[in-house]
């Protein structure tokens, strides 16, 4: 029952969220240029032996932009509204294609054939072993040397009513990075009016072969240069996948509750950072709750400062969520940033890491004749449109609500 205290601590919280609602999307729709959807295709620019890297510009009728390049398929920049109606770039990246073919952490690429890690770069498949490269540590992480995020690949505007969309189409040889098969790949990125990426995968492939497509974007819901450890994460997942010290699952599913790994209820991600002191952070995967191949809400982050919230539905088995802790500020991304530890989010939506080694984990083997699809949304929006959403949740997490 609660006490007078906390129902005046509660109506200060309503009154609170009254005036959050001096900023509703209603203020911020009338200093947004209305227009429609559209793509814009240019030159991002050319490699040694002549090819042409092209850039396709996706904006929808809000003033929202997404920027998608055909070298690895890589998102490079998003542009979304905070509470004034301000857009900023929340993805980390550069602005030169000279920097993504240089040494980076991934960003914004399309990973495969096989995102996350394979133990010990070997799997067995139809009773034949194949051996990968080992480019991390003893294990192979990301598809390899060369993985699909520095592949060029073909892209083509899609025309459809009221959205702006890129398809992305790549074929991956069979002994490609020694994996098996010739396996086509496409990518369609998608911007709605929503302010929703969509980031459609197909697959089809001649031969079986392990298959786990990811995109490796880099968040940070207050523009980069800040760290994230003041975003507020919730991820829809009771289970994570304990791994060892060279980040190898075990093969047990465990609970997070009630340790560091616990965000079933929203929780600022530098709450408990402190306490993994094996690796100094998040990289770690976790279990999405509901059923695999069904599309639901995985992760939800929001941003107190800027008021931008961002949701990750998706239809994979797990979300990677990374908190960046291998940046060191030695990498200067966009208008000369320097990427810093905690500097950004990654919230990969996959198959388990090494399931290909694990029977108890879901099966990433994709066969002839069949298709892989899988689908993840990022949506954005303002948190808490009406604004006590997040009056209520700052009571709760200083205990005066039950």
């Amino acid at each position: 029952m609660r006490t007078r205290k906390t129902a005046s601590i509660l109506a200060v919280g309503i009154a609170l969220a009254g005036n959050f609602l001096a900023a509703t999307p209603a203020a911020q729709t009338q200093s947004r240029k209305s227009g429609e959807a559209s793509v814009e295709r240019s030159n991002f620019g050319t490699l040694d032996d002549g090819t042409v890297i092209e850039s396709f510009t996706l904006r929808n009728a809000k003033g929202a932009m997404a920027r998608v390049i055909t070298y690895g398929a890589t998102l490079t920049e998003l542009r979304v509204p905070d509470r004034k109606g301000e857009l900023d770039d929340v993805v980390l990246g550069f602005d030169n294609l000279k920097s993504y073919r240089g040494p980076h952490p991934h960003f914004g690429g399309t990973i495969g054939r096989y995102a996350n890690r394979i133990a010990k770069g070997r799997f067995t498949l139809d009773g034949k072993e194949y051996t990968l490269a080992t480019n991390n540590g003893p294990n192979s992480l990301h598809g390899g040397n060369v993985g699909f995020d520095h592949r060029v690949w073909k892209a083509e505007a899609l025309r459809e009513s009221h959205v702006a969309a890129v398809r992305f189409s790549y074929l991956s040889k069979d002994g490609e990075e020694n994996f098996p098969g010739d396996l086509s790949v496409s990518v369609t990125y998608t911007l709605t009016d929503a302010n929703e990426v969509k980031i459609d995968y197909s697959a089809k492939t001649e031969k079986a072969t392990p298959v786990n497509l990811t995109n490796h974007s880099y968040f940070n819901l207050a523009g980069a240069g800040s760290d994230v450890l003041g975003h507020v994460l919730y991820l829809n997942a009771d289970q994570y996948t304990p791994v060892d010290s060279t980040l190898i699952p075990t093969g047990e599913i465990r609970s997070g509750k009630g340790t560091p790994l616990d965000f079933t209820k929203p929780t600022a991600i530098g709450a408990h950072i402190s306490e993994i002191k094996d690796i100094g952070g998040y990289d770690h995967n976790f279990v999405i709750n509901g059923e695999p191949g069904k599309l639901r809400l995985a992760a939800r982050v929001s941003e107190p400062s800027s008021g931008r919230q961002m949701e990750v539905w998706t239809t994979e088995p797990g979300v990677q969520f990374y908190s960046a802790i291998g940046l060191d500020g030695m990498i200067i991304g966009k208008h000369g940033v320097a990427y810093k530890k905690y500097g950004a989010l990654c919230l990969e939506t996959q198959n388990y890491p090494d399931s290909v080694n694990h029977a108890n984990f879901p099966s990433a083997i994709l066969r002839p004749g069949a298709v892989f699809h899988s689908q993840t949304i990022y949506k954005f929006s303002i948190q808490d449109q009406t604004g006590l959403a997040g009056n209520v949740w700052f009571l709760n997490n200083v205990g005066f609500l039950p």
